[in-house]
């Protein structure tokens, strides 16, 4: 991770964009979702929403860096200086034994996987395409990356912006601090939470250029916990992950 800078892509791809140019075996066009595949998303996403709703930890962990981050007791202020990881401070509420599982059954779908890489994987490829499609507006690729939760969550304030004749100015300026936080085998395949930091300008303007919302002088640190969920029905590993559920929580950043 040292000195590595950050580069904004200058195109973002879709999941089997990659796929085709790289992994040529495993690609077939599929530009149309039939409604088995919907109909399969929505269930996984309604499963994974069940068992979050049923499970304290991860329930602690999905609001963990709200209340971390945004707490004013001194003790938790005082800790802040000791860690930044999710792990170190939640580590004794999880089974070790379920992220193992959880890695089992991925290495099941894809023996090549590997956990480092994965987490390479997250910060180059699947946070920034993400990210990044968020800022730019872009709801083709938020489309094909997110499931209907996290989709709707980007999509309805852009959709919004956009009917008022708003611009979105924001940016992306760092992502870092990428973490596997635990792990849970679903019904319908395998599921990694991780944690990350990314720093971010946030600004919409309207027609005339007035500020509507954020500061583009003003730097954001957000931390973020994503679900990733992995379709066991995709051989490539790029073209597999896709986020099911989020959580964030934002403060500025004092250099």
């Amino acid at each position: 991770m040292e000195g590595r800078v950050y580069v904004s892509p200058t195109k973002l791809r879709k999941r089997s964009e990659t796929s085709a140019v790289q992994h040529q075996k495993y690609y077939e066009p599929n530009v149309d979702a039939t409604g088995v595949e919907l109909h399969k998303d929505s269930k996984f996403y309604e499963s994974w929403q069940n068992f979050k709703d049923n499970n304290p930890y991860v329930h602690k962990v999905m609001d963990w860096k709200l209340k971390f981050d945004e707490s004013e007791n001194p003790v938790i202020r005082a800790s802040r200086a000791l860690t930044s990881k999710v792990s170190d401070i939640m580590g004794g509420l999880f089974q070790k034994t379920e992220l193992s599982e959880t890695l089992t059954e991925i290495c099941k779908i894809d023996n090549s996987f590997d956990t480092k890489r994965f987490l390479k994987q997250c910060e180059t490829d699947i946070i920034p395409n993400v990210l990044e499609a968020m800022t730019r507006g872009d709801l083709d690729i938020l489309k094909d990356w997110c499931h209907e939760g996290p989709y709707n969550l980007f999509a309805i304030p852009i959709q919004e912006a956009y009917k008022k004749g708003y611009k979105i100015e924001s940016k992306i300026l760092d992502i870092d601090n990428v973490d596997l936080v635990m792990g849970k085998v679903m019904d319908q395949g395998p599921v990694l939470i991780v944690s990350f930091t990314s720093q971010q300008v946030m600004c919409v303007k309207d027609a005339a250029g007035n500020i509507i919302e954020g500061d583009p002088d003003k730097v954001m640190r957000v931390n973020y916990v994503w679900v990733l969920c992995r379709d066991t029905s995709e051989p490539d590993p790029r073209a597999a992950w896709r986020l099911l559920d989020l959580s964030a929580s934002s403060n500025e950043q004092f250099v």
